[in-house]
């Protein structure tokens, strides 16, 4: 038996489409927002809308029930009457009763709407048709409907009538099969062997798909500018777009789009789930964002034996001594070279790692490693490895001036790669590529309190021979963060984004730390936006 379609009747209780009465929309599935789409009930006037806010389902009139897209807020209450500030945003759908209200955007924006029934496909019509014909007066006659004689053959209206009816169906379909296929065309996915990991992206050198930006802001929101939000205690960080820190998130696109094209960095997600997942609880037990369970991946693709030239090894690719200040041991280091056993003493590297660390040597390919092996080397502990990366993590994160920056988990990000504030344990010497001065002298040059853009604003090294991070490592052209940062951070957001929804289609229901991300996957929210690879159906 087919499935009846429904209306959804509603009423805008304030602002400028308060005038218009009951809104009739055509269910069963009705988008709201300020730009939903065809069919969907644009709400125009007011601040704070996304362009699709929220989903009403209604498959019968007894069970209409009212969902966000994405992060988008949406509350519900019984009666208008109420503080919206009181009542928490939706995280899944509920159902909605005749007379119920429920408010789209943040508590002081947005507008606010009652549900006033649901009616089979029609039915409303039908009423307004009959009550506007039944306060016309006698001068609306009852139509005159002839008995139709069935022997009298066809009439000649018909098979024209037939026939253009025929040709609309086919014009109406064919134009809903083309979108389909053209928004299952628009979707990003794996297309090439590519890399595990891009380290630096050029937004103007990739053909970004622009059909995908809605999905990737929602995601932006959801992993930067909420935790960012939350941390400098001001709602209008995640509300506000015109906020945002606009570059930041153009780099996050593009290295959105490069990564989900790539086979091999959704074989190394699969490859290195367990260990991800691992962090991500860590994470999360810790109070700080989820992204940074990221950086292992920017890292060392989730490896436990990977080196760099200045001796950074392991999944969080620690620096020796930066591991001794985190209480990761690393004792008694065999090095080319040197006949006695090293370790680390110091709690910060040396000035000039290339030249002046004892472990770092020159050799006919430029810089290497000399160490060769170590007795105890806990960077290649997970667990370990973990927990000091979050101790020093977190020496950015509670800074009270990053903290209110509106730009916490990117500066925060950007710490593990150069630094916190060395000046702490050298004297008060400042090392200017850390993140604390780095972002005060930024505040001073730009003469303003705080700068939820600065990230973008200092991304500053785009030339191709900046791709030299080795030689050219601390080069800051023109901005303050050093080069080998500038390309850090919008990678590991970017990798994120996509692993949560990796994660939620695999493993979502099998692994409870993935679960949370399942919401990411369903209707219009982001997820829906790339190819997503399932490696074992079985799995999730």
């Amino acid at each position: 038996m087919a499935q009846e379609r429904w209306d959804v009747v509603l009423r805008f209780i304030d602002g400028p489409m308060s005038y218009q009465g009951d809104l009739v929309v055509r269910g069963p599935v009705v988008r709201l927002g300020a730009a939903p789409g065809p069919g969907g009930l644009t709400v125009e006037g007011y601040r704070g809308i996304d362009d699709r806010q929220a989903v009403i389902t209604a498959y019968d009139g007894g069970t209409v029930a009212i969902a966000p897209v994405g992060v988008n807020q949406v509350r519900v209450a019984t009666h208008e009457n109420v503080d919206w500030k009181d009542i928490h945003p939706l995280r899944k759908p509920v159902y909605l009763s005749p007379g119920s209200v429920f408010h789209l955007g943040p508590p002081n924006r947005g507008a606010t709407i009652e549900f006033i029934e649901a009616q089979r496909l029609g039915v409303w019509e039908q009423k307004r048709i009959l009550s506007d014909a039944s306060q016309g007066g006698a001068s609306i006659a009852p139509s005159n409907v002839a008995e139709l004689d069935a022997g009298a053959g066809m009439p000649k209206w018909f098979i024209p009538s037939v026939l253009g009816v025929a040709m609309l169906t086919m014009v109406v379909v064919g134009t809903r099969v083309f979108d389909i296929i053209e928004r299952e065309k628009a979707k990003m996915g794996p297309v090439v062997e590519g890399e595990k990991v891009y380290k630096r992206v050029d937004p103007s050198k990739i053909e970004l798909d622009t059909s995908a930006f809605e999905g990737i802001n929602q995601a932006f929101a959801a992993f930067v500018m909420k935790p960012n939000a939350d941390q400098a205690d001001d709602q209008s960080l995640f509300d506000d777009e015109s906020l945002w820190d606009q570059k930041f998130l153009q780099y996050v696109q593009a290295s959105v789009t490069i990564h989900a094209r790539a086979h091999n960095f959704w074989n190394r997600l699969d490859a290195v789930e367990s260990s991800y997942r691992q962090v991500l609880g860590a994470v999360r037990e810790a109070g700080l964002p989820d992204v940074f369970a990221a950086i292992p991946y920017q890292e060392s693709a989730y490896s436990s034996d990977a080196t760099s030239v200045v001796c950074a090894e392991g999944w969080w690719q620690f620096m020796p001594e930066v591991a001794h200040r985190v209480n990761i041991r690393v004792k008694n280091c065999s090095m080319r070279g040197r006949q006695d056993k090293w370790s680390p003493t110091r709690v910060v590297p040396v000035r000039g790692v290339l030249k002046n660390a004892p472990y770092v040597g020159r050799g006919d390919g430029g810089y290497r490693c000399k160490i060769k092996s170590c007795d105890v080397d806990e960077r290649q502990d997970l667990t370990i490895s973990t927990r000091g990366a979050i101790e020093a993590l977190r020496e950015a994160w509670e800074d009270p001036l990053i903290a209110a920056s509106g730009a916490a988990v990117q500066i925060t990000i950007l710490s593990h790669n150069a630094g916190y504030d060395n000046s702490r344990f050298e004297e008060k010497r400042v090392n200017r590529i850390n993140m604390l001065p780095a972002y005060q002298r930024h505040l001073k040059k730009s003469g303003v309190d705080r700068d939820p853009r600065f990230y973008g604003r200092n991304l500053t090294c785009l030339d191709e021979k900046y791709g030299d991070v080795v030689n050219l490592a601390n080069e800051t052209c023109g901005g303050v963060i050093a080069n080998q940062s500038q390309h850090y951070a919008y990678s590991i957001v970017a990798q994120h984004i996509l692993a949560a929804c990796f994660y939620a289609e695999n493993y979502g229901t099998v692994h409870g730390e993935w679960q949370e991300y399942l919401k990411y996957t369903y209707d219009d929210n982001y997820c829906r936006t790339f190819e997503i690879p399932r490696m074992d159906k079985n799995k999730g």
